[in-house]
């Protein structure tokens, strides 16, 4: 039997797991890979989470991340805006981060089961959650934390809503270094194209991480993802040099498909949500892995209160809900905003217009695109 049991070990998972375990409460994580893993997202995160981890006892510094300061913005003809990121960040790949937040999560006492799909969570007559695996046998928990993702047959199983909703977008995701300095250590660079967009900014051992968001149809109309980038991706001459210079160290990108934005749900069937899990950002407006970070720490509180039977389960899930929407819901709506600016030729360019000749508005955007650092 355990306090918590958290299905899914990525960023959300694993710092809530670490939050009970340091306050004495048996913690359980069910992971259906293994550890270490690439995974398909950008690799930067806002110093907005950073003291919190800090605190916490993890710092990714000790494990490679590079500082990342400023921040550039292309157009396909190659209009740039440049300008520093007052709050700053800093770049790790998941390759690492994950593993080594696991093995710290260990330490803490977590234990944590590798290779294990969920297939079914029941709640039990004394409200006790069954999780089940391909195992058969049940984990047992008080409480379960979904953390699975972004999309997941647990949402199918639960009847999301957002799960029957076709998405027309796909990520695709690089590693790669340079022989020239195509782009300076301390920058994230966001480059657009048509219908769609590419950061990239530099992780641990002087690789660069390249992740692109672009829809099913750009792939569609060219057959297969090198063709699709020669034919679209290379017409903004910044991704064009990129690809024609770099050395890609996979033979093979990292794809993911239906990457969904759409609305999602803080709870499902008495299983509390986190991360991607509970609303998946735009990757225009701040970043996903510090808004799991932080959903993590929100939702921590509310269990711990629930467990030292400060509050009932309703209070918890409602708690939650508030403070989950008091955090994120705004930065959610602005990114669905933001994003119909990319991808279009001639709005991207009206935005780098916009931003090169207002102080303001650059402000603003750095702004509403990152949260405030997490408190302890």
């Amino acid at each position: 039997m355990y306090d918590l049991i958290c299905v899914g070990g990525g960023l959300a998972g694993l710092t809530a797991s670490i939050i009970l375990a340091k306050e004495g409460f048996k913690v359980a994580i069910i992971e259906k890979n293994d550890y270490p893993q690439h995974k398909v997202c950008g690799e930067y995160i806002s110093n907005e989470i950073l003291p919190f981890w800090q605190k916490l006892g993890f710092d990714p510094f000790e494990h490679g991340a590079v500082a990342l300061t400023q921040f550039q913005l292309s157009a396909p003809s190659g209009n740039l805006l440049k300008m520093p990121l007052p709050l700053g960040g800093f770049g790790i790949s998941r390759y690492t981060l994950d593993l080594e937040l696991m093995q710290y999560a260990q330490k803490q006492g977590v234990e944590v089961f590798t290779n294990q799909t969920v297939r079914e969570i029941t709640t039990q007559e004394n409200n006790t959650k069954a999780v089940f695996t391909d195992e058969k046998m049940p984990f047992l928990g008080k409480i379960v934390l979904g953390a699975f993702g972004k999309r997941s047959n647990l949402d199918a199983q639960m009847k999301r809503d957002f799960f029957q909703k076709k998405s027309p977008y796909i990520g695709v995701k690089y590693h790669l270094k340079f022989d020239q300095k195509l782009q300076e250590d301390n920058v994230i660079a966001l480059h657009n194209f048509q219908n769609g967009y590419c950061g990239i900014s530099r992780v641990e051992n002087d690789v660069f991480c390249m992740c692109y968001l672009t829809t099913r149809n750009n792939l569609q109309k060219f057959g297969n993802i090198p063709e699709m980038e020669k034919n679209i991706l290379w017409k903004n001459v910044y991704l064009k040099e990129i690809f024609e210079k770099g050395n890609f160290i996979w033979e093979k990108p990292k794809v993911i498909n239906e990457v969904s934005f759409a609305t999602k749900s803080t709870q499902a069937q008495g299983v509390l949500m986190a991360g991607d899990s509970a609303g998946m950002i735009a990757p225009l407006c701040g970043n996903g892995m510090a808004m799991a970070v932080h959903s993590a720490k929100l939702i921590s509180t509310e269990i711990i209160k629930r467990l030292k039977n400060e509050i009932s389960e309703t209070e918890m899930f409602e708690n939650y809900t508030k403070i989950w929407n008091k955090n994120f819901k705004f930065r959610l709506q602005w990114g669905r905003f933001l994003q119909s600016f990319f991808g279009n030729n001639f709005l991207s360019e009206l935005l780098i217009w916009s931003g090169k000749n207002s102080k303001i508005l650059r402000n603003f955007l750095v702004s509403h695109t990152h949260g405030k650092n997490v408190e302890f």
